[in-house]
C-alpha cells in the first residue's frame, strides 16, 4: 500500500472533532489516517449522547460513514496511541507522518481531591455515561448505585445522569449540588424537560427563596431562574418513576463519609456565598457545614485530558502555543511545551483535546474543522510525504498482539447490529463488549 504526491496526516481520535477534521483535510487532497482507541468511531456522538436520542445518533452515524468512505481516509480502531499504548506519538512521527492532529477528547477524569473519594459508591460521570451507552469496558462494570444519590455539578451531563437514575434505576432520591447559584446553571431547557416531572417544585421554590438575597446582591434575578424551571415543568415528561429530584445551590462538597464498611455513608457540604471577582461570579465557603444522607456520589464536574498521551499538560489541558504560527479565528491549535518554551513541531490539538468539556457535537465539529485548517496551513510549507508511510503503518499494526479494526470490518459490525435490531425489534442496538464486536467482524474466535 503506497501513497504518493500528497501530504499525509495522522489523526488521533475518531469522535466528531477527529472525523470532521479528517473530512476537511481529505477534501483538500491530504491522505488521512485515523487512529481510534475504541472499536467504533463516533466518540462523544456515539457514547456521550443519551441512548434514546436515536434520530440524532442515526444522522451522525450516516455522516461519519460517508467520511470513512472517502478514498484518502484510512481508519484503524482498537488502537491506543500514547506513552503506554500500542503506538506513541513519536512512533507516528517516525513512520513519516508530516503532522499529527490529536482529537482524542478528554479521556482523563477530574476529581476534587476530597476525603472519601476512594469509597465504593463514588463515581465519575464517565463511569455512568459510558456504562449506559455501552462503551467497553465501562459497559461491563457493575455500578453499585444505592437509593439516595448525590450528583456534584449542574450541567447537561448531570441532567443525563439524573435521567438515567430516575427512569432506569428508579432510585428514591437524586440531589444535585451546585457551588454557585441558579444564575450559573449550565443545563439546557430540553435536558431539564426530561426530568422536571420528578423535580419537587415546592422544594425548588424554597431553594430559590433561600438564595434570593445572595442573587439580588449581585444584580441577578431569582424570578428568572424560577420561571425557567416552572416553564419547563409544563412540558415535562413523566418517567414512570417516583424518584424525588431536587437541586441545592450554594453548596460545596467537602468530604464523603464512610459507612464503616468502605461504602459511601453520607456527604458533607459547606454553605457558600457568591462574590464577584474580575467580572466572574465565584463561590466562597462560609464555614457552615451540613451532612446529607446519601449512599452514592457521582462527580459531573468536567473532564481532563489524558496525561499518558505524550503531550505536556497543565491545568487539566494540553499546552497550546501562546503565539500560534497558524491561528484560526484567533485560536491556537498548536501543541506546545511550556517547560521548553517552544512549539511541538507538527503536532496539533482540536476538540476536547484542545478545550476539555467545551460544548457538544456541534462545537467539537467546528473545532475539528478549524484544527484541520491549521494543519493544512502548516503542510503548505512542506513537500509531499515519503511514499512508504502507509506501508510502515500496516507493518506496525500487523505486529500488534490484538486485532485492529478497519473500515471494511466496521461494515460487518454495522450489518450485525442491524440484524440484531430486527431480531429484537428495537430501534438501536450495540454489542456491549469488545469480544462480541471482534467476533462478529471475524477478527476473534468466539469463546465457547
Amino acid at each position: 500500500m503506497e501513497q504518493s504526491d500528497r501530504h499525509i496526516v495522522a489523526i488521533v481520535g475518531a469522535g466528531p472533532a477527529g472525523l470532521f477534521a479528517a473530512r476537511e483535510l481529505a477534501s483538500q487532497g491530504v491522505q488521512v489516517v485515523l487512529f481510534n482507541r475504541d472499536i467504533k468511531p463516533g466518540g462523544l456522538a456515539e457514547y456521550g449522547i443519551y441512548p434514546d436520542k436515536i434520530k440524532m445518533k442515526t444522522g451522525l452515524r450516516a455522516q461519519f460513514r460517508q467520511i470513512l468512505e472517502m478514498p484518502n481516509v484510512e481508519y484503524y480502531g482498537n488502537v491506543l496511541i500514547g506513552r503506554q499504548g500500542d503506538l506513541s506519538l513519536e512512533d507516528l512521527q517516525g513512520m513519516g507522518f508530516q503532522a499529527i492532529l490529536v482529537a482524542a477528547g478528554a479521556q482523563g477524569t477530574k476529581w476534587l481531591g476530597l476525603p472519601g473519594e476512594h469509597l465504593r459508591g463514588v463515581y465519575h460521570a464517565k463511569d455512568v455515561v459510558y456504562h449506559y451507552n455501552k462503551l467497553p469496558p465501562f459497559s461491563q462494570q457493575e455500578l453499585e448505585i444505592g437509593k439516595r444519590v448525590a450528583i456534584i455539578g449542574v450541567g447537561n451531563v448531570m441532567m443525563d445522569i439524573a435521567r438515567y437514575l430516575i427512569s432506569v434505576r428508579k432510585v428514591d432520591e437524586v440531589v444535585a449540588f451546585a457551588r454557585r447559584g441558579p444564575a450559573e446553571i449550565k443545563f439546557d431547557r430540553k435536558e431539564l424537560e426530561a426530568v422536571v416531572a420528578n423535580l419537587d417544585l415546592a422544594v425548588f421554590d424554597r431553594e430559590i427563596d433561600r438564595v434570593a438575597k445572595e442573587m439580588r446582591a449581585l444584580g441577578q434575578h431569582p424570578e428568572v431562574a424560577r420561571e425557567f424551571i416552572h416553564s419547563a415543568a409544563a412540558r415535562g415528561v413523566w418517567m414512570q418513576s417516583h424518584t424525588l429530584f431536587w437541586i441545592r445551590f450554594l453548596s460545596s462538597p467537602r468530604r464523603i463519609l464512610d459507612d464503616g464498611k468502605g461504602r459511601v455513608g453520607g456527604l458533607e457540604i459547606e454553605d457558600t456565598h457568591l462574590v464577584l471577582e474580575d467580572g466572574e461570579v465565584k463561590a466562597r465557603g462560609l464555614g457552615q457545614f451540613h451532612i446529607f444522607d446519601v449512599d452514592t456520589v457521582i462527580f459531573a464536574i468536567g473532564d481532563r485530558v489524558d496525561e499518558n498521551l505524550g503531550l505536556p499538560v497543565h491545568n487539566f489541558a494540553f499546552d497550546k502555543n501562546p503565539n500560534p504560527r497558524f491561528p484560526i479565528e484567533g485560536e491556537s491549535y498548536e501543541a506546545y511545551d511550556s517547560e521548553k518554551n517552544e512549539p511541538i513541531e507538527g503536532v496539533f490539538v482540536a476538540g476536547w483535546s484542545r478545550k476539555a468539556s467545551s460544548g457538544l457535537v456541534g462545537v467539537a465539529r467546528k473545532d475539528g474543522v478549524n484544527g484541520a485548517r491549521a494543519v493544512f496551513q502548516y503542510l503548505a510549507n512542506l513537500p509531499p510525504a515519503r511514499p512508504d508511510v502507509l506501508s510502515k503503518v500496516q507493518e506496525a499494526l500487523t505486529s500488534l498482539p490484538h486485532p485492529v479494526v478497519t473500515r471494511e470490518a466496521l461494515k460487518l459490525l454495522e450489518a450485525a447490529e442491524q440484524a440484531k435490531m430486527q431480531e429484537l425489534g428495537v430501534e438501536d442496538f450495540k454489542f456491549a463488549s469488545n469480544q462480541e464486536m471482534l467476533e462478529v467482524m471475524g477478527l476473534l474466535k468466539a469463546v465457547s
